[in-house]
């Protein structure tokens, strides 16, 4: 499984903080890492200041599953962090069913 970090120029980021993220998905998503082949991250500021304000911050997932369209997720909150982890709960209950239904057959 691949995993992408993409920031916008307004998120500080850094070699440390992509590390943290690709080991958080990694462990996150680990029982479909057979399915699945790539989650790409997309992060953002969506009022473009440096201030941590309501929904400032913008998480995209996209996870690619081997066979089937990409499955995309969205998450605001006021950090990167809560962000995050808003797009990993919905992009697991995004993808269960599509997974569930490969176990399947």
């Amino acid at each position: 499984m691949i995993i992408q970090i993409n920031t916008a120029s307004s998120i500080k980021g850094s070699k440390d903080y992509e590390a943290k993220i690709s080991q958080l998905l990694e462990k996150e998503f680990a029982k479909y890492s057979t399915h699945i082949t790539r989650i790409e991250v997309h992060l953002s500021d969506e009022d473009g200041s440096d201030k941590n304000g309501p929904n400032s911050r913008k998480c995209i997932l996209e996870a690619r599953v081997e066979g089937k369209q990409p499955i995309a997720v969205t998450s605001y909150n006021d950090t990167n962090e809560k962000a995050v982890h808003g797009a990993i709960k919905k992009l697991n209950a995004a993808l269960r069913p599509t997974l569930e239904q490969m176990k399947e057959h």
